[in-house]
């Protein structure tokens, strides 16, 4: 853990090699797209699956320190796109789902406008900006079913504080097209439906399926911790495990998911005579 929290120490680097370095992790997913192609989900149904394997929603704006407002408006015309290229889309057994195969490369001839993008520990405004938030959903939902999630990234930066957080630190799977992608794969016997729809003041998701799952799950954290580095930075960790229970609510057994480190962005509001290491609630 030390040695993966060391390598998070900011570096500096060059314009020029981050738009190089840039564009040879997106062509190279081009032609990782050519050469293995996969089964690829490319069904969509209107009519919805019998049974909710799970459903969320995510307040579509928030009041961010320093972030237009205009932003996130953006953001939800975005959304709205990337919703119409998922809504219903089927993934049967043994079949993948890719994130950016299905949405395609948001561009303002598609319509895509100006939406905050969180870039090495800050933000900008970027066209296509805010979609992390419907990969942000997807991911959640996904880890209360058995679908195998085979591609997510984290995010390395703590941007904004936790007001209104109601799920866990380093939950969720931040996209950037096409090199940072998500990806599952249905390695069940049953057939799942993404519905996806934004209203008022969410967007709002679903995974259906055609039978009913055999188990629920429950996601937890533990071993929140912000550590102090040497080298002056605020280092976030926990890791992410889910409780898996059957039908009759019986504990099936318990799995870990992901560890998570990000660089802290703001200062954590530590009581003068707090430890440098502080355990999470």
């Amino acid at each position: 853990m030390y040695m993966a929290k060391a390598a998070m120490k900011p570096v500096k680097r060059s314009r020029l090699r981050l738009f190089a370095g840039k564009r040879y992790f997106i062509w190279r997913r081009y032609l990782k797209w050519v050469v293995q192609p996969g089964k690829r989900a490319l069904t969509r149904k209107t009519a919805d699956l019998p049974h909710v394997a799970m459903n969320h929603a995510t307040p579509l704006l928030r009041s961010l320190r320093n972030v237009d407002m205009e932003l996130q408006y953006n953001k939800i015309v975005n959304l709205k796109l990337a919703v119409a290229k998922l809504n219903g889309l089927l993934i049967r057994p043994g079949e993948t789902f890719s994130y950016w195969r299905m949405i395609g490369k948001p561009t303002r001839r598609k319509g895509y406008l100006d939406g905050m993008v969180l870039h090495y520990g800050g933000f900008h405004s970027g066209v296509g900006g805010g979609l992390c938030q419907l990969s942000n959903l997807i991911y959640w939902m996904t880890l209360h079913t058995p679908l195998t999630v085979t591609e997510r990234h984290r995010h390395s930066y703590d941007v904004f504080p936790d007001e209104q957080r109601t799920q866990p630190f380093g939950s969720g799977a931040t996209c950037s097209y096409n090199y940072l992608d998500l990806q599952l794969c249905n390695e069940t016997e049953n057939t799942y439906q993404l519905k996806l729809w934004l209203d008022d003041t969410h967007l709002r998701g679903e995974w259906r399926c055609g039978e009913e799952q055999l188990y629920t799950y429950e996601v937890y954290e533990s071993d929140h911790v912000i550590s102090l580095e040497p080298w002056g930075g605020y280092i976030r960790s926990n890791q992410i495990s889910r409780r898996i229970f059957s039908r009759t609510g019986e504990l099936a057994g318990n799995e870990w998911i992901t560890g998570n480190h990000a660089l802290m962005m703001y200062s954590p509001l530590l009581h003068e005579s707090a430890p440098q290491e502080i355990p999470g609630n």
